[in-house]
């Protein structure tokens, strides 16, 4: 994805590692179907052994791209069946505990990486219960599925070696300003910037969307499916942020919030994070 510094997660994490002192850093996620289970236990042990105690893992099922791209990638197409066993064949390379044997990873054997379940659907809820892993909801962008995923992960979960109790993440956007207008303002940007990064996938439209303003596409069906997409965001001021983090938090029932900034510009990115910083 363009606009999307993900293809090298590792490397990133590895880059701000080497800048920082105390954060965690984790992927939100490294989609596994597309990478060897053995891979990325070498690659995360390797952070773990260079960062101790600061890196974490989210695994995700999802292709995260098209056939093309997967045919590229050397992928089995079916490879996302399989998510289950590669998460337990992670955990045992991270364990030192191999499922395969005379196959360990080095390093990684033993830095028990802590794993998280990323997912935007009841599968992802499920597994993670069942597995008795953290679990965090792509409510950023899909948000349909968020209430009853957070139930059903909650009334179903084991406990685990890693995880005693269930730990939910739920994620949202965060669109803020230093004032109320400013932030709607951006609102609608950020919106109409989701609408032609939609319309783009359209067969016919490919290729045409400057030939369309932005009330145009904002009142076309996918003008309809970016405000269903980013149904769950903070729009406002500082205040206005933090109430709407506190009841987005109380009425999911997550034990911590992943915030997005889907701001167009760096310096709104920035500002974004200025508002946030001064929450508290």
């Amino acid at each position: 994805m363009p606009a999307i510094a993900s293809s090298a997660t590792a490397v990133l994490i590895a880059h701000v590692a080497a800048r920082t002192e105390r954060i965690r850093l984790g992927a939100g996620g490294v989609m596994l179907p597309n990478h060897a289970p053995l891979i990325i236990a070498e690659q995360f042990g390797t952070l773990a052994e260079l960062h101790p105690g600061r890196i974490d893992l989210g695994l995700g099922r999802a292709p995260g791209t098209d056939q093309v791209t997967m045919r590229a990638l050397r992928r089995d197409p079916g490879a996302s069946d399989e998510f289950p066993s590669d998460i337990k064949e992670l955990q045992g390379y991270l364990a030192g505990e191999s499922v395969i044997p005379t196959v360990e990873a080095h390093p990684g054997a033993g830095t028990h990486v802590p794993l998280y379940i990323l997912g935007s659907s009841l599968y992802g809820a499920q597994l993670a219960a069942a597995l008795g892993l953290p679990y965090a909801f792509a409510s950023h962008f899909a948000p349909d599925a968020l209430l009853q995923a957070m139930q059903v992960y909650r009334e179903r979960f084991a406990p685990s070696a890693q995880l005693a109790e269930p730990y939910a993440i739920a994620a949202l956007n965060v669109v803020a300003a230093q004032d109320a207008q400013s932030a709607q303002d951006l609102a609608r940007q950020v919106l109409a910037a989701r609408a032609r990064n939609l319309a783009e996938r359209v067969p016919g439209l490919a290729g045409r969307i400057d030939e369309f303003t932005d009330d145009d596409l904002l009142a076309s069906p996918v003008g309809e499916q970016a405000r269903h997409m980013l149904t769950y965001t903070a729009v406002g001021d500082g205040e206005q942020v933090a109430a709407y983090l506190r009841a987005f938090r109380e009425r999911c029932g997550a034990d911590e919030l992943m915030i997005t900034n889907p701001a167009p510009g760096l310096a709104q990115r920035h500002t974004v994070l200025d508002v946030l910083a001064g929450i508290g």
